[in-house]
């Protein structure tokens, strides 16, 4: 399988995108769809990582977009 680390800079841009002040956190699910799930499918399918990895999402700042990297598992531990 495929392991999954999201930074805490990720999950504040997230966080920001899927909150409402109408609707609360609701359209979270939709801006998690959108920007993690469909993209690691795209970076799957292209064969860009494989099983066993663990995938660091982060953001990069300056295009405003999270990225996917692959990590050594021990290196998410410190």
């Amino acid at each position: 399988g495929i392991d999954i680390s999201v930074t805490s800079s990720a999950r504040l841009w997230l966080g920001d995108r899927g909150y409402d002040p109408q609707y609360g956190a609701r359209p979270l699910k939709r801006v998690i769809q959108q920007e993690i799930h469909n993209a690691l499918a795209m970076v799957l399918l292209n064969g860009r990582f494989g099983d066993g990895d663990v995938i660091a999402i982060d953001l990069d700042p300056v295009a405003d977009a999270l990225t996917f990297t692959a990590v050594k598992d021990d290196a998410l531990t410190g």
